[in-house]
Parts: structure tokens; sequence; C-alpha cells
């Protein structure tokens, strides 16, 4: 799956997320990757004194990672040579590093295992001394943004970026779209991974090709908040306010509230009105 124009890579992503694993836990070698064709290739590897890791491809139910992607959650082991709840598929990468505790973590999207991510040692480390947490919302912000990516791929393919009828079914699965990254935005807490949304929202408010927005639409001078775009993004496809809260996370008369500020901002008389002056601003697609 190739990223929308803008984006970093799926490789890209993981050679992030690898790098912060190293930084985030006590783990001085992290390496990881996605599935490809059934088998995990290690994409991205840091820390290491050996370049034995190189190659490594792993596939499911083989080795301490492939465990981890069958049993959907982290697996580890603080004596990997000797460990006899793994096969041993893959010692000439991690024995031939010289890795003796290994943790291995599967990027698990919608129940699915999409990759694996390790963080290893050179030394015995006592399991009760260390804390995986970081190591699992590495793995998880993962998993987020590829589930994002992947919604936003299924709709895309449904939207003709040349059709110039604002009503046309594309167009309003283009809107839903929209309305959808917003709402998960809101649910997520890390603020790259948000402003990496953002980046995909706007690429789908170009993506609407609207005669209002060409360049020869008025220069906007409203500017809304990351809230009362959500709000509006969820109007925008008929939502009550009831419905909107129960999307957001947010109370009834919070919408309300927002609604009412965007509206006075955009200097609409109704929400509807509100919309479609937001459409015309480039505001919403």
């Amino acid at each position: 799956m190739s990223a929308p124009t803008g984006m970093e890579s799926e490789t890209e992503l993981v050679a992030r997320a690898v790098r912060e694993l190293a930084q985030r836990t006590r783990f001085p070698v992290a390496f990881g990757g996605l599935i490809d064709e059934g088998v995990v290739s290690v994409t991205s590897i840091v820390g290491n004194r050996t370049h034995s890791l190189d190659g490594l491809r792993v596939r499911p139910e083989r080795g301490l990672g492939g465990r981890a992607m069958i049993e959907l959650r982290p697996r580890m082991t603080n004596d990997y040579g000797s460990s006899q709840q793994i096969t041993h598929d893959y010692d000439v990468f991690v024995l031939g590093e010289g890795l003796r505790t290994l943790l291995a973590l599967p990027i698990v999207v919608s129940g699915r295992p999409r990759g694996v991510l390790y963080a290893g040692a050179w030394d015995r480390t006592p399991e009760g001394g260390v804390t995986t947490a970081p190591a699992m919302q590495v793995a998880q912000s993962v998993a987020d943004e590829l589930r994002i990516r992947d919604e936003v791929a299924r709709r895309l393919r449904a939207v003709d970026p040349t059709a110039d009828s604002v009503a046309t079914p594309q167009r309003e699965e283009l809107r839903e779209s929209f309305a959808e990254l917003r709402s998960i935005a809101a649910a997520v807490d890390d603020p790259g991974l948000r402003e990496r949304i953002a980046q995909v929202e706007h690429r789908l408010v170009a993506l609407a090709g609207d005669s209002v927005t060409t360049a020869t639409a008025p220069v906007p001078t409203v500017h809304l908040s990351r809230r009362e775009t959500d709000v509006l993004a969820c109007a925008a496809l008929g939502a009550t306010n009831a419905e909107i809260a129960l999307q957001l996370g947010l109370r009834e008369g919070t919408v309300k509230a927002y609604l009412g500020t965007a509206m006075s901002k955009l200097d609409a008389s109704t929400r509807h009105a509100a919309v479609a002056k937001a459409r015309r601003f480039g505001l919403l697609p």
C-alpha cells in the first residue's frame, strides 16, 4: 500500500517507530518490519553491533516474533538461546548479534497481525525489571496509523478526483472519510500522529475539486478551531447534536456550543449554511 502524497512511506513509518522504541526503552537494540506476502521482512535496525540481523525474514508461528503475531500479544524471553517456548528458526540472526534478552511486539490492525517490532539486549535482563508499557505504546501508535491509512486508501479508491458534481456518491464518500478522520484524530493523544492525520485531511479537501475551491475562490479569512471543524464535519453528514456528541466523546451541550461559535465565525444563521460556507472557503470537502 503506497502512502498518499506528502506522507512518509510504510518503511519510513517503521524506521521511525524502531528509533522511538530504542529511545523510549532500556533496550539498546531495536528492529522490525511489516508483513509482505505473508512474511515479515525486517527493514529497520538500530543499535546493532554486527550485520547478523540483516536480511531477517520472520514467518508467523516461527520464533519469538512469530509467536507474538499468532497470539496477538507481546512475548519476551530473557534467555533467548535456551528458551523452550519458541522455535529457533532465526538463531543465526539473533544469536549472531549476541542478543540474550528479546522482546517481540506485534503490530495488530483490526485484529490481524501486520508486522512486529523487536527490542533486545546482549545481557540477560530480569523480566520483572523491564517496563514494556512504552514499547507497547510505540507498537500501538504504528497500528493506529496503519488503520487510518487503510481506511483512507479504501475510501480514496472509490473517489473520482475529476468529478465535477458536488452531489456525486464519490464526493459523499470523500466527505464521510473526512468526518471519520476527524473523529479518529479526536481520540488520538499523540500530537505527531494528529498532525499526520491533518495532512491527509488537507489532501481530502484538495481532492474534493469543487469549483468554489479553485484559485478564483475568495481567500478564506475564517479560522475554525480543531473541535469546531470536528463538529462541523459531522454536521455536514446530517448528524444530530446527540449523534455528534456520541461520535466525538463530547457532551451534547458542548457540541451545541462549538456549532454556535463555528456558525458565528462563518456568519451563518443555520448549520447547513455554515457547512456550505466552510466548503466554499476550503475548510471542509
